[in-house]
C-alpha cells in the first residue's frame, strides 16, 4: 500500500477551490533560497571526502574551505573560527557543555552556569542536563515583561561569586517574541571578570546585522535552515583562544572539537544561504517589517482584545515575528482552524513528550498559564506576500469566533 506524500494529504484535507498554503512559520524553518538549492544540487553530483588526500578529496576540501571563508566574511568572523556542525542544537550543546567541562577541569570551583529564562530548548535542555548529571550550579537570569534580559539581575548573579562562573549564555533574539537581547552589555559585564559568553544567534542571523568579531562574544550559534539553507548543517563560531572540550571524538576534524566527515554539499549550500540572506538583510527587513505591521494592525482591528507580545519598537525586536495572545481562545485550536483554511502558523507553547505545555518564555515574562496557552506566533519570510497577509485577516474572524466558542463549551 502506498503512503500519500505530505503534500497529497494536505491537499486531500482542503477543498479544490482553496489556494496553496500560506506558510507563516518561517521562524521554525524557512524555505531554501534558489541559490542554495542550485549549489546543493550541483554539489551532490560530486564525490569526495574532504579529509582524503586524492584529487576528489582535495576538491571537496576546497568546497568546504571556500564555504567557510564566505560564511566567516558575511558574519564578521575569521575562517578559523567557523566550526561546522549538524545544526543549531549540536552547536549549542558543543558550546555550553564544551565550555563547562573545559572551564571546570581547569578550576573545579567553576561550577556556575548563567543563562536567560527564555532560551530555546536546544540550549535550555543541555543546561538543565549539566545541572542534573554533572553537578553544575544553574543560575537563571530573569527577563522583563517584553522578554528582554534584565541586566541588573545578571550583574547581581555574577557578583555573587564571579570566579565560580564557568560561562554565560544568552540568545541574540528570542524565537517566540522576537525580542532582541542586550548582547554588548552582557559581554561587557562578563569581560570584567574574564567570563566567556556564548549566544544562540539562530533566529537573529539573516534578520539582523551580525558581526561576530565586533560583538565581543566568545562563541555564537547559527544554523542553515533558518537562513534559507538546508536542514542538517550549522556552525559554532568560536574564537581560536576558546578552550572547548569536544562532544564527539574521532578523526579530529574542525579543530579537533567536532570530529566527523563534513558534508561538502550541505556546507556549500549553507554558505550560499548565508551569502544571500546577509546581502539582502537590510532590504528584506524593511519589507518584512511593513508586512508585519499590516498583519498586527489587522489583527488588532478585527480582535480588539488581542495582545501583541514583546517589544513594540522595531529596533528592539526581529522584523518578521509577531506573537499574539487571543484571550478566551486556545492557541492549539486556533492553529488547527487556521490550518483547515490552508494557513500554517505555530503556537507559543512547546510540546514535550506529546503533552502540550505553556510556553516557558511567556511564563518567564510574567504571563499566566491561561494567557500562555492562548497565543500564536506568526513568523514571516522571503516568500510572504501582501496577498497572504490578506488571507490571514480574511479568515481570522471565523477562526477566532470558533475557537472562542469551543473554549466556552469546555469551560461549562
Amino acid at each position: 500500500m502506498s503512503v500519500p506524500r505530505p503534500e497529497q494529504r494536505s491537499h486531500e484535507q482542503r477543498s479544490p477551490e482553496q489556494h496553496p498554503p500560506v506558510y507563516l512559520d518561517h521562524a521554525a524553518t524557512t524555505p531554501m533560497v534558489t541559490e542554495a538549492i542550485a549549489v546543493l544540487t550541483e554539489q551532490l553530483g560530486h564525490t569526495g571526502n574532504p579529509s582524503s588526500l586524492h584529487a576528489s578529496g582535495r576538491a571537496a576540501r576546497r568546497v568546504v574551505e571556500e564555504s567557510r571563508e564566505l560564511i566567516a566574511e558575511r558574519l564578521g568572523a575569521r575562517p578559523s573560527e567557523v566550526v561546522f556542525t549538524s545544526g543549531g542544537t549540536e552547536a549549542n550543546n558543543l558550546a555550553i557543555k564544551g565550555l563547562y567541562w573545559s572551564r571546570h577541569a581547569q578550576d573545579p570551583a567553576r561550577r556556575r552556569l548563567l543563562f536567560s529564562a527564555i532560551e530555546h530548548h536546544a540550549l535550555l535542555d543541555p543546561v538543565v542536563w549539566l545541572g542534573k548529571e554533572q553537578g553544575a550550579d544553574i543560575v537563571t537570569t530573569a527577563v522583563d515583561r517584553h522578554g528582554v534580559l534584565r541586566l541588573d539581575d545578571l550583574r547581581d548573579s555574577i557578583d555573587v561569586d564571579p570566579r565560580a562562573v564557568a560561562a554565560i549564555t544568552t540568545m541574540w533574539a528570542n524565537n517566540e517574541m522576537g525580542s532582541i537581547q542586550p548582547i554588548s552589555e552582557v559581554v561587557a559585564l562578563a569581560k570584567q571578570h574574564g567570563i566567556p559568553v556564548h549566544s544562540d544567534a539562530v533566529q537573529a542571523a539573516g534578520h539582523l546585522a551580525i558581526d561576530f568579531g565586533a560583538s565581543g562574544l566568545d562563541a555564537m550559534t547559527v544554523t542553515a535552515h533558518k537562513l534559507g539553507g538546508p536542514v542538517g548543517v550549522g556552525a559554532l563560531l568560536a574564537v581560536r583562544e576558546l578552550d572547548l572540550m569536544p562532544l564527539l571524538h574521532g578523526g579530529g576534524q574542525e579543530r579537533d572539537v567536532r570530529s566527523g566527515t563534513l558534508g561538502a554539499p550541505l556546507v556549500a549550500s549553507f554558505a550560499a544561504a548565508v551569502d544571500v540572506s546577509v546581502r539582502s538583510q537590510a532590504a528584506e527587513a524593511e519589507r518584512l517589517e511593513a508586512l508585519r505591521g499590516r498583519l498586527v494592525a489587522g489583527i488588532l482591528h478585527l480582535v480588539p482584545d488581542a495582545v501583541v507580545n514583546g517589544p513594540s519598537g522595531p529596533d528592539q525586536r526581529l522584523p518578521h515575528v509577531a506573537h499574539v495572545t487571543f484571550p478566551g481562545c486556545d492557541g492549539d485550536a486556533m492553529l488547527m482552524l487556521f490550518d483547515a483554511h490552508g494557513i500554517e502558523v505555530s503556537t507559543g507553547s512547546a510540546c514535550t513528550a506529546g503533552v502540550p505545555q505553556p510556553s516557558h518564555v511567556l511564563l518567564a515574562m510574567g504571563y499566566d498559564e491561561d494567557a500562555a496557552a492562548g497565543s500564536l506566533r506568526f513568523s514571516l519570510g522571503r516568500t510572504t506576500t501582501d496577498a497572504e497577509i490578506d488571507r490571514v485577516l480574511a479568515v481570522l474572524p471565523e477562526v477566532h469566533d470558533r475557537a472562542s466558542a469551543a473554549r466556552a463549551v469546555r469551560q461549562r
